[in-house]
């Protein structure tokens, strides 16, 4: 059995066949030799692993984040952050971490965010005396606090696995992302002003309430889903679904920038990209039950109990396991397949739940810009017409700034649950 559940899907993987197909291959050689069930239960695991209204809302943040990416929103908020930072030193490169925070909370999408913000900024990051290097790799690095912050898929997926409330990995999530946009804007400052490049921008209320104007329904979209969420109107399912009608509004009403063809084109991507997760999702809830059913993670639970590991090492052993993991697997297929094995564990000693979802997304966050497979490296390289050895070499110093984030999130609870406790009254 080890072979068909733990050899097999290695191979599979590092032949580069897909996700789902990994799982659900592994899962069917696996009752057809190893169990004596009817195969019955296996259209009966996969419907029901995707039978949760918690899922319901990823079609529909896809779909906003899809409506919200076209146009001139990235622009707009380019010019409200722009207006706010500009006498900064280092103004354009905290401008490139703000606008990349605002947008990770309106689309939740981490490589739509290096597409949209990098189209705006690299031009004028290179014309204010940057270099390429640094460019590339800030703009593919923190683009991944897309998945940190609320609105965030990865998080749901998280949810749904672990049996997590949304909300309170969602109100979690907030004080990290927010944490990790501070020490990675101190970073640009104190490279900006060793290298002298001098801001060459003046502030002026009149500017900031101009580019407020022009932002504020680009803003309206986290306001609304975190609003309705946390003021106890809409269940997260029901504010994507708002938050889908409020991007069609703006985008089409509003700022009259998209076509018919263009929402058309934003639904079919949005069709492709959420039929991609559930599959995934089933798949890996029928290799799920058959871990269960064999008593896998119990067994790997007491192995680990019978290691006598602190919460401490145990923490920092899933730390290293997940940053190999996250440069090899999208963060929703990691958490898919890693989450049913480490929950046990994670219960067992003791650790809450939402903070170990916080510290599970933002070590697979690291993941989308770490060599070799990081997805924004090649976003960036293709999009924005970028070198890969460039930004190889740019997203390291980003990289020690995620690690030293992690560290801090990771060792002092506080900082995500005291943002659960913040945004929520405790149940």
């Amino acid at each position: 059995m080890i072979l068909s559940l733990v050899v097999l899907p290695a191979l599979l993987l590092v032949f580069g066949l897909p996700i789902f197909f990994v799982l659900l291959s592994s899962s069917l050689l696996t009752i057809v030799f190893f169990m004596n069930i009817p195969l019955s239960a296996v259209h009966q695991n996969l419907l029901g692993s995707i039978s949760s209204t918690g899922l319901l809302a990823v079609p529909f943040f896809i779909f906003a984040g899809e409506l919200m990416s076209r146009g001139t929103i990235s622009a707009r908020l380019v010019d409200f952050v722009k207006s706010i930072f500009g006498r900064l030193p280092g103004a354009l490169g905290v401008t490139t971490v703000g606008t990349a925070t605002l947008y990770g909370a309106i689309s939740g999408s981490s490589a739509a965010s290096v597409v949209s913000v990098g189209k705006v900024m690299l031009p004028a990051l290179r014309k204010g005396g940057y270099s390429e290097k640094m460019s590339g790799g800030m703009i593919a690095s923190v683009s991944a606090i897309g998945i940190i912050i609320p609105p965030s898929v990865p998080m749901i997926i998280y949810g749904a696995a672990s049996e997590t409330s949304i909300p309170r990995l969602y109100a979690a999530g907030v004080f990290p992302g927010l944490l990790l946009a501070i020490v990675l804007s101190l970073y640009v400052i104190v490279v900006a002003k060793k290298k002298g490049i001098v801001s060459q921008f003046k502030f002026s209320f009149g500017r900031l309430w101009q580019t407020f104007q022009r932002a504020v329904f680009a803003l309206g979209a986290p306001c609304i889903v975190l609003g309705g969420i946390y003021g106890g109107i809409t269940s997260p399912t029901e504010a994507a679904a708002i938050a889908s009608v409020y991007a069609f509004f703006v985008t089409k009403i509003i700022f009259r920038e998209l076509s018919w063809k263009d929402i058309f084109d934003c639904a079919r991507n949005t069709v492709v990209f959420s039929s991609q997760i559930l599959m995934i999702v089933a798949a890996a809830g029928l290799y799920s039950w058959i871990l269960t059913v064999n008593q896998i993670p119990q067994e790997f639970v007491e192995y680990i109990n019978s290691l006598g590991l602190e919460v401490w090492s145990f923490l920092l052993i899933v730390n290293l396991f997940l940053l190999v993991w996250g440069c090899v697997l999208d963060p929703m297929a990691a958490i898919l397949l890693l989450t049913p094995i480490l929950i046990p564990i994670v219960d067992s000693l003791g650790i809450d739940k939402v903070h170990f979802g916080i510290i599970m997304t933002l070590n697979l966050a690291i993941g989308l810009f770490t060599p070799p497979f990081g997805i924004n490296i090649y976003v960036a390289q293709s999009v924005l017409s970028m070198k890969i050895k460039d930004l190889f070499i740019g997203v390291f110093p980003f990289f020690i700034i995620f690690l030293i984030v992690l560290v801090f999130v990771t060792y002092i609870p506080q900082i995500s649950l005291g943002s659960m406790s913040f945004f929520m009254a405790e149940k």
